[in-house]
């Protein structure tokens, strides 16, 4: 497709569901061994700013990202087993038309006290929901379950999510074991021996011939394996007992492999962004079409021990006019891309035996 009828498409006229996966995830996406898919960072969208902090005590942490001037935002939650914060207010049928800040963190339930540090730092700069003289800051929010990798005792709370806002800023975003990530593990339907460590992705896409930029954030801590949307080839997940390659979670599903229920364990949480401007009512169906995201690269996902969450956020940067179906399916897109960054960005913790990809030598 030429650019001058890509532009025109994505400024109002349909898209098709689908990319070429080379055009998709680039042209390395397609190899095998695995080349790293196309980065950017979420930082990428105008107006946003991201802070990690990551606990030394244990790995786990959290991440927040900040809109200043207020970002338009939706939210769309697909596993069984969710722990979040400010998700109703969302709703395009509810009042508060945007959020200042939305926050992502390790330590199921507890993590989400991690929040609070936002909206005290977020006060302390006076941004929130004006109320006479002063202000609510709006922070939704999302936490996964790494309670078990190290210290159960050890989580984000009040004082890690205020670091988080202090460490923000609009530069590139570290990927792999940092933030909300720290703690991410995957492959875990066999149990905990075979297991991998995974972490946080970032990827982003900047639009042919217009400022438009739509961009993804994610946390990968999922039951199922990361896949390669162009094979459909296992990237990390379930180790196979040899040492030398993967179980393939999904095909022992159809082999007819039944595991005990297991509850709460995982929960892949992430955020779609952009700077073109849309309304509640179109963010949420942008963070519904992201999910799409999640069902390429992750296998099995969506289960009842994930709380598979993804929130979207317009900063509203631009003014151009734009097609949300367009920017639904190039945010699934690059959430596909950031999902393999976080298993491939991974490193291992072998105190804890937790091998990562780059160390896994039956990987091919």
């Amino acid at each position: 497709m030429k650019r001058r009828e890509f532009t025109r498409n994505l400024l109002g006229l349909p898209l098709a569901a689908a990319l070429p996966a080379e055009a998709a995830f680039g042209a390395g996406f397609a190899k095998e061994p695995l080349e790293l898919p196309e980065g950017g960072s979420i930082t990428d969208v105008p107006g946003l700013k991201v802070g990690h902090h990551t606990m030394t005590q244990r790995p786990t942490g959290c991440t927040v990202l900040i809109c200043e001037k207020g970002a338009t935002a939706g939210v769309d939650v697909r596993g069984s087993a969710p722990g979040t914060r400010e998700t109703d207010l969302l709703s395009p049928i509810n009042a508060v038309q945007q959020v200042q800040a939305i926050m992502l963190s390790g330590g199921s339930a507890y993590g989400l006290a991690a929040a609070t540090g936002v909206v005290r730092w977020l006060e302390e700069h006076n941004l929130g929901f004006k109320i006479g003289s002063g202000v609510v800051p709006i922070v939704p929010a999302a936490i996964l379950m790494d309670l078990g990798v190290g210290d159960f005792k050890i989580r984000p709370g009040d004082e890690e999510g205020y670091k988080a806002c202090v460490a923000a800023s609009t530069g590139p975003v570290a990927e792999g074991c940092v933030g909300a990530g720290a703690g991410a593990t995957i492959g875990k339907m066999f149990g905990g021996k075979y297991l991998m460590k995974s972490g946080l992705g970032t990827a982003s896409h900047k639009v042919p011939g217009t400022d438009i930029v739509v961009a993804a954030l994610v946390a990968v801590n999922a039951v199922g394996d990361v896949v390669n949307p162009y094979s459909g080839k296992v990237v990390a997940g379930a180790r196979s007992e040899d040492g030398k390659g993967y179980r393939d979670s999904m095909k022992s599903i159809m082999d007819g492999y039944r595991v005990a229920a297991r509850t709460a364990a995982n929960t892949t949480i992430g955020v779609v962004a952009t700077n073109a401007p849309f309304t509640k009512t179109q963010m949420t169906k942008i963070a519904q079409m992201s999910h799409d995201g999640y069902a390429r690269a992750i296998n099995p996902v969506h289960t009842m021990s994930d709380g598979d969450t993804i929130f979207s956020m317009s900063t509203g940067e631009s003014t151009t006019k734009c097609d949300e179906t367009a920017i639904g399916a190039i945010a699934a897109t690059v959430m596909a891309r950031a999902i393999v960054r976080a298993a491939m960005q991974a490193t291992s913790v072998p105190e804890l035996g937790l091998v990562a990809y780059r160390d896994y030598a039956g990987r091919f």
